[in-house]
């Protein structure tokens, strides 16, 4: 049996492990929730770290708690904020819906740790690290806070790095026409670079929405405390700890124009999850088209080359695989079903509280890390060594029945029908159709099969 210490709480004594930083509340919930060994995000903890060192400046500044004892709690919050003390929040994602056991879990983690720098002077976590808040107000800011962080640190500067060669590529392929394909059937002819600028914007379109999700964000719960009515904290105490968030972070948090709509409603959590869903399909469709571009060898497309990472059978030598193609598509897979999670979760806003907040923060912050995190490997493993096979472009393009379409102006859609129809039964060139049945001199045909002309807007050979 392991050495433990006893603690008290409201509801008696508890066993706690005699190593742990932690106190009775944070046992009861390890004992309560024994359900899928998933903790909190660092990310999270990190956030609760930079509201508990805000708050206790606060308090110390109005007056609420002692300052040497403010100074304590500070310096041990700035642990948490540097990503230490991990281990000392066991409890499970699955608990109380408010997120009330981490709350306290940090707040007895740091009333330990400040009353041990204070060299045993007791520092209480309700009465003085919590002092001015509620896990009602605290959770909420914590996830917009956490999820901020990410959105700012990790995801856009993947999302920059993915759009930046998405648009070299772009400029490196402008010269490759090949075949457009709509309803998977070939369709008439597009450039190569056209293609890879259509996945760049996307990703674009996909920053400024992340950027939009960031000022939604950027309104917070903190100061409603345990209804929203703001009952036990000072009228400045949210304004002073958000000055300081806003220091240490560079973020612009501000508090929430109507405390019950912030404590009750989760929209704009729901509305960033939006946004990563989006961005999931967007990626999604991206990462779909490359490995379609470069099926093959032989019995696909093979338009583009992907780098050979990793060999793709255990049972088919030579064989290489769209891997991170395929590892990006999981991704998004996974951030698609965050976001049903997420919007379940907010409909639970029962009255003047939302009760399925630590599931809400875990999704969320999990679709920043994995999204983040698949853009990079995805950049830095295929998207750079991507390369154009030319010919193979020339090949399929040469064959495109679609090309007929350019000469409707010239000879009328029925008759461009009737070329592109023996073109692809006999799977020959439109151009051999046409000069066969002498439609059009060479000279006008050569103009108006100009295939790098039908690439842009207005009438080939016009």
């Amino acid at each position: 049996m392991a050495a433990t210490r006893t603690e008290h709480d409201s509801l008696g004594t508890v066993a706690v492990p005699a190593t742990a930083l932690y106190g009775a509340q944070t046992q009861r919930a390890v004992e309560n929730f024994p359900i899928s060994g998933q903790r909190m995000p660092a990310r999270f903890i990190q956030a609760l770290g930079y509201i508990k060192q805000g708050a206790a400046k606060a308090n110390a500044y109005l007056g609420l708690v002692d300052g040497t004892a403010a100074c304590a709690i500070m310096g041990a919050a700035a642990r948490l904020v540097r990503g230490e003390l991990l281990e000392e929040f066991p409890i499970d994602v699955y608990q109380t819906g408010s997120g009330t056991s981490t709350n306290m879990n940090a707040n007895e983690v740091i009333a330990r740790l400040a009353s041990e720098e204070l060299g045993g002077q007791p520092v209480h976590p309700n009465d003085q690290v919590n002092m001015c808040q509620s896990s009602n107000d605290v959770i909420p800011t914590a996830m917009h806070l956490a999820a901020s962080l990410a959105l700012r640190d990790d995801l856009l500067p993947a999302l920059e790095q993915l759009r930046a060669t998405l648009a070299e590529k772009q400029a490196a392929f402008d010269d490759v026409i090949k075949s457009a394909r709509t309803h998977l059937m070939d369709a008439t002819p597009i450039r190569l670079g056209q293609e890879f600028g259509g996945y760049a914007s996307q990703v674009a379109h996909s920053m400024r929405r992340v950027h939009a999700a960031l000022q939604e964000l950027s309104e917070v719960a903190l100061g409603g405390t345990a209804t929203g009515s703001g009952i036990n904290r000072h009228e400045e105490f949210p304004a002073r700890v958000l000055a300081f968030v806003n220091e240490a972070t560079g973020l612009t948090l501000h508090e929430a124009a109507d405390h019950f709509e912030a404590q009750a409603a989760k929209d704009g959590a729901v509305m960033a999850s939006g946004v990563l869903n989006t961005l999931a399909v967007s990626l999604m469709k991206i990462a779909n088209d490359i490995r379609f571009l470069s099926s093959g060898p032989t019995s696909g497309l093979a338009e583009i080359k992907l780098p050979a990472v990793q060999p793709g059978s255990s049972i088919m030598p030579g064989k290489v695989n769209p891997v991170l193609c395929e590892a990006m598509m999981m991704v998004c897979a996974r951030v698609m079903g965050n976001h049903t999670t997420m919007t379940i979760s907010a409909q639970h806003g029962n009255l003047e509280l939302n009760v399925m907040m630590p599931i809400m923060a875990t999704c969320l912050l999990d679709s920043i890390s994995i999204l983040a995190g698949a853009c990079r490997a995805f950049h830095d493993r295929c998207l750079v060594g991507i390369e154009a096979d030319r010919s193979r472009c020339r090949e399929l393009l040469e064959l495109n029945p679609s090309i007929a379409t350019a000469l409707n102006a010239a000879i009328g859609y029925d008759a461009a029908a009737k070329v592109a129809k023996e073109a692809a039964t006999r799977r020959v060139p439109v151009r051999t159709v046409v000069k066969e049945q002498n439609l059009l001199t060479d000279a006008a045909l050569d103009a108006v099969l100009d295939v790098r002309d039908m690439t842009r807007p207005g009438f080939p050979g016009r």
